[in-house]
């Protein structure tokens, strides 16, 4: 019973369906108030609005720290929708379905059906990706890319084929594009991986093994041309644009190296969120392991000599991710999460070894990873009996992953964390009724720039000199600042339209100021 529902069709398309669902409302209600969300919307804004298409700003007037690149993106995505909430919220939700897609097919394709669904679902049901399938950065475009690299080399590995210029010249591509995301990060999440299977490729060619013959590295000069670009980017930053050593080198990227700027975490500080917020498929995948470990007597360099060339790929990948993000002092929870992906297909691999040449329709007999090399041992375990531990995970994953998604998005309403985004679209609608010149007075609040759609703050001293000389009729300033402006203010009067109470650790609520 429990196969033939983990093999059904519709139980694919149900999971995918929960997953697309939970990616839609993980963030409602919208807003900017949270996770840097308004610095990387303001780049696409003030790209539109004053032409700063390579060295944007934040709301309060910094060099923005990341790339244009994601920005570029959410300029065109406005062309089309002209909705600037569909322009920030797609490129993350776009990617996460490309990833899913990708993986699904991966996954489908060399390890069979049950594993592809628990690939697809450990990816999308989790605390993570539908957190930030819609939230305005730039993790999950980051995620894909990194992947698709990582899947390209997997694919290199288990064809057991050479590396040729088309190879190549994708991974230069594709390299470009995570530089102009995110910058120099991607070598984190993949170059220990290469160095890890290198050395591990090295010893075993020297005790005879011809099963790692294939290099996971592409050759020198991809690396080095997409890092040629992003220094020509940088290096235009640094001359043409006032503070942008200081704060992009220097703070930006430098001070993530040390523990006087960014707030340092420990060194163990990835691996317990990692097991909480993948769970359950991070039980899972350590699970599988246990059980395979103890089928060998805890033999740890028999299983590492059995496991297929493509399955240590992945095994490295993601480990050697962790292990050099877990080493960079300046840590926080979403910047792990392109290591998600490969312990998807990880998962698979553990789940449906590799699928015998001739593709038949059957479920293939879990090995854990191991295929049948000559010379190599395949270890087979009783699939039959696993397949109720998967269904139960999926169940507890889909329960988990929807009721804390859920929970949020009513805990969202019901604390009115949208109150600044209502309070924009108030005051917007109300400017264009009446025609009025407003400006907002400078607050910590950096989304209310963006619900207002205004490209600069203006200090109070300034909103004073304008309104008395007449050429403001309206001001949108905090509740403290508005007691301390309303005697400067001839004629001013406070409007029924406020933004509502949130609760105390999202800020503070704002007024309109009219004539």
């Amino acid at each position: 019973m429990t196969t033939s529902v983990l093999e059904d069709q519709r139980t694919i398309w149900v999971v995918v369906a929960v997953i697309f669902l939970l990616f839609l409302i993980g963030n409602l209600p919208w807003q900017l108030d949270d996770y840097d969300q308004a610095k990387q919307a303001f780049t696409s804004f003030q790209m539109i609005k004053e032409a700063r298409w390579f060295y944007p700003q934040t709301p309060h007037e910094h060099v923005a720290t990341k790339p244009p690149l994601v920005g570029w993106v959410s300029t065109g995505l406005f062309g089309l929708t002209q909705s600037w909430e569909l322009s920030w919220r797609l490129p993350s939700l776009l990617a996460a379905i490309a990833l899913a897609i990708f993986l699904f097919r991966a996954a489908s394709s060399a390890y069979g059906p049950i594993a592809c669904l628990m690939a697809v679902s450990a990816f999308g049901l989790n605390l993570l990706s539908p957190r930030l399938a819609t939230l305005v950065r730039t993790d999950m475009p980051l995620a894909l890319v990194i992947f698709l690299i990582g899947l390209l080399i997997w694919k290199k590995i288990q064809e057991g084929t050479d590396w040729r210029l088309r190879d190549q010249t994708y991974v230069f591509a594709l390299l470009t594009i995570a530089m102009l995301i995110k910058g120099p990060i991607v070598y984190a999440f993949l170059l220990p991986g290469i160095l890890l299977f290198q050395c591990f490729a090295f010893k075993e060619r020297r005790l005879g093994q011809p099963s790692f013959h294939v290099s996971p590295w592409p050759g020198w000069w991809p690396w080095i041309a997409s890092l040629v670009v992003f220094l020509l980017w940088a290096t235009g930053g640094i001359v043409f644009q006032p503070g942008f050593f200081d704060e992009v080198v220097m703070r930006e990227f430098v001070a993530r190296f040390g523990e006087t700027i960014h707030r340092p975490q420990p060194l163990y500080f990835y691996l317990p969120h990692l097991l909480h917020k993948f769970a359950p498929w991070s039980v899972l995948i350590i699970g599988i392991a246990l059980v395979d470990l103890h089928s060998r007597k805890w033999r740890l360099s028999s299983a590492f000599r059995e496991m297929s060339p493509e399955t240590f790929w992945l095994l490295c990948w993601s480990v050697g991710g962790l292990i050099l993000m877990s080493l960079i002092p300046s840590k926080r929870v979403d910047r792990i999460f392109p290591i998600i992906p490969p312990l998807c297909l990880l998962l698979a691999a553990q789940i449906g070894g590799r699928r015998s040449s001739s593709r038949s329709g059957g479920f293939p007999a879990v090995n854990l990873g191991i295929d049948g090399c000559p010379g190599r041992r395949p270890l087979h375990v009783n699939a039959t009996a696993r397949r109720p531990y998967l269904a139960i995970a999926l169940a507890f994953a889909i329960l988990f992953t929807g009721g804390y998604t859920i929970f949020k998005v009513i805990s969202g309403y019901r604390y009115h964390r949208d109150a600044l985004a209502i309070f924009g679209r108030g005051v917007r609608r109300e400017a264009a009724a009446h025609h009025w010149r407003y400006e907002v007075v400078s607050a910590k609040d950096e989304g209310l720039l963006l619900y207002l759609q205004k490209t600069h703050f203006m200090e109070p001293d300034h909103a004073v000199a304008e309104w008395n000389g007449g050429n403001l009729d309206a001001l949108i300033a905090s509740r403290e600042k508005a007691s301390g402006l309303m005697p400067q203010l001839a004629g001013a009067a406070l409007s029924q339209l406020k933004s509502n109470e949130r609760k105390k650790e999202h800020g503070t609520s704002y007024v309109l100021i009219t004539r």
